[in-house]
């Protein structure tokens, strides 16, 4: 019997690309039925995320005109990771597998095909991988690829080029609901789940419409989350300087003793001024990564939920008039 296949799809004030890639992946949806390799129950589901403009609208309407279309509607925007969580957790026990994609139409639906191939040949996980970054600004590939060395460097495991375009089954679904994580860092999450992985190569396109939802803003607070969500080693780079910057302090310590007792010792400001404010300054980037852990720590045990749904396309339809 082949696999069922929901395309999840997030979706923040999309209004204007929408209308254009929603016919894009149900024709995706079709032909992998055509061929056999995917159910015909298959669905594209959409996650609203608390969109300010004609979103969830639209997707009300793409439900109401095919069947293969199903949405559902955050309580108010939580983010693009908990929008894809959303959409999995709530595709897990529907399908055997999921598709996570952006909703702008860069990635490559093409590969899709490659995904669940690999699935068939007994892959539980598959990344979409960007083959090159020929068509990014340098800013753009620079920061990219920095971003990633990054959070390598800094023990975070995470896949290199890949973002949120990944196959997962829905066995692997089913132990990634046991991380309960409130910080969430899909991709460096997932790997974490272990089970038969690989990795597909595509080439990205430009936005077919509308804006980016990722400035580099959003990539530095994305990289903060993933670092400290995942690994203490910037805590441990804190231990190693500060151990550093005592035993300095120790060996000047003694410099000055032995410079007094031999009364070679000067009046001086300059020197003094820049050695408190290099330690002040260490003390507040270190306070600073403490605190950031802190916080991490301090949301995690309040507990609260990662994404709340407050309507969904299905239930609509059951509500009409002559429906049981």
């Amino acid at each position: 019997m082949a696999a069922t296949l929901y395309i999840v799809i997030p979706c923040y004030n999309e209004e204007a690309v929408l209308p254009i890639t929603a016919p894009m992946f149900l024709e995706k949806l079709r032909s992998l039925a055509a061929l056999g390799k995917i159910s015909g129950e298959s669905r594209v589901l959409f996650v609203n995320d608390g969109s300010r403009d004609r979103t969830w609208e639209i997707i009300r309407e793409l439900a109401a005109s095919d069947e293969h279309y199903i949405g559902i509607s955050q309580s108010r925007n939580r983010g693009h990771q908990n929008a894809v969580l959303a959409g999995l957790m709530e595709a897990r026990d529907k399908c055997d597998i999921t598709i996570s994609i952006d909703c702008d139409g860069q990635d490559d639906i093409d590969a899709m095909d490659e995904m669940v191939d690999a699935y068939l040949d007994g892959c539980e996980v598959v990344y979409g991988v960007r083959a090159s970054r020929r068509t990014d600004s340098f800013f753009k590939r620079f920061t990219a690829q920095s971003f990633y060395k990054f959070l390598a460097a800094m023990g975070a495991e995470v896949v290199y080029n890949h973002a949120d375009y990944r196959l997962i089954s829905a066995r692997v679904l089913r132990e990634f609901a046991n991380f309960r994580e409130v910080n969430l860092f899909l991709r460096g999450l997932v790997p974490l789940v272990g089970f038969k992985s690989t990795t597909v190569s595509y080439s990205r396109a430009e936005r077919l419409a509308g804006e980016s939802h990722y400035p580099l803003k959003k990539m530095i607070a994305l990289a903060v989350d993933g670092i400290t969500s995942l690994s203490v080693k910037p805590l441990r780079l804190i231990t190693g300087f500060g151990f550093a910057v005592a035993l300095l302090s120790f060996i000047g310590v003694l410099w000055a003793l032995i410079a007094a007792l031999c009364g070679k010792t000067v009046a001086g400001w300059a020197s003094m001024t820049c050695i408190v404010c290099f330690v002040s300054g260490v003390q507040l980037i270190c306070l600073g990564i403490i605190g950031e852990y802190i916080g991490k720590i301090y949301m995690e045990t309040k507990q609260r939920p990662r994404y709340i749904i407050s309507e969904r396309t299905w239930e609509e339809a059951d509500d009409r008039p002559g429906r049981v």
